[in-house]
């Protein structure tokens, strides 16, 4: 295993856990929270098919190979070789790669739709079960992801408070409390920037330009994560072009002194 896992329950959630489980499958049935068919009684909330049935399980696409090795763009074909896309060419992408655990169509899409628009904040942990699958990516799944830091893509507080959560946050913390890697919010949006959907990806980039900023340390923080000589897992629900991320990334490096920053994401989009 890469990473610790769930951190040992307590002697008393031991104790008590089976039964506030069992009180809470009479009062609230588990049920798929892609299609709402009932589940069979849970245990552990940390595996997929406590959240998900079979069938729709089955029709969650996968991220898999062949796929660009900076952005991670599926693509048909027997590539055998690393590969970089013909869409990152000419592009300075300041991550050193992008990872998701799906495809952003069908339930995936669906559920992270609801989750951030529909403020259903109960969905947060299923996708983190979602995203919990890229930590198997061959790149990462030798690597001792322990010493690793989960960094969430910040949201402008004037956005964050229209929304009321911060959705990359919220992933972040739930894969945390499933793998015991730490997370810290070490970045903040300083810009309100224009909405991104209607640009090309070099208008995202140059939209983006000074956004970000390493997090102002404050008198009440128990302590500032050091970033230098740090690898980053920065996590977002979806990647798209890269751009938002790859300016997160190169304030992490630049300001931050951290050694390596990967993308994570539930969905490519």
């Amino acid at each position: 295993m890469s990473y610790p896992g769930p951190r040992p329950p307590s002697a008393l959630w031991r104790l008590a856990g089976p039964l506030m489980r069992a009180t809470e499958g009479l009062v609230f049935p588990p049920v798929c929270v892609a299609c709402a068919e009932p589940l069979p009684a849970m245990a552990e909330r940390h595996e997929e098919a406590n959240w998900f049935c079979q069938a729709c399980l089955d029709t969650i696409e996968p991220q898999v190979p062949p796929y660009c090795s900076k952005c991670g763009e599926m693509y048909d074909g027997a590539f055998t070789n690393a590969f970089r896309c013909s869409n990152c060419e000419g592009l300075k992408l300041e991550f050193d790669f992008a990872v998701a655990a799906c495809t952003a169509r069908g339930p995936v899409r669906e559920l992270i739709h609801r989750f951030k628009y529909g403020r259903r904040l109960h969905l947060r942990a299923s996708l983190a079960v979602l995203l919990r699958r890229v930590l198997e990516e061959e790149r990462l799944k030798h690597e001792d992801l322990a010493q690793w830091l989960l960094v969430p893509v910040p949201l402008h507080p004037e956005r964050e408070s229209d929304r009321e959560f911060n959705q990359s946050w919220e992933l972040c913390m739930r894969l945390a409390q499933f793998t015991g890697i730490p997370a810290a919010e070490v970045l903040e949006r300083t810009l309100p920037t224009v909405k991104q959907a209607n640009l090309n990806r070099r208008q995202r980039q140059e939209n983006l330009r000074g956004a970000f900023r390493i997090r102002q340390p404050r008198w009440w923080h128990r302590h500032v994560q050091e970033l230098k000589g740090r690898k980053i897992l920065l996590v977002d629900d979806v990647l798209t072009t890269g751009s938002t991320t790859s300016e997160c990334a190169r304030v992490l490096k630049n300001a931050g002194g951290a050694e390596k920053v990967v993308v994570i994401t539930v969905a490519r989009g």
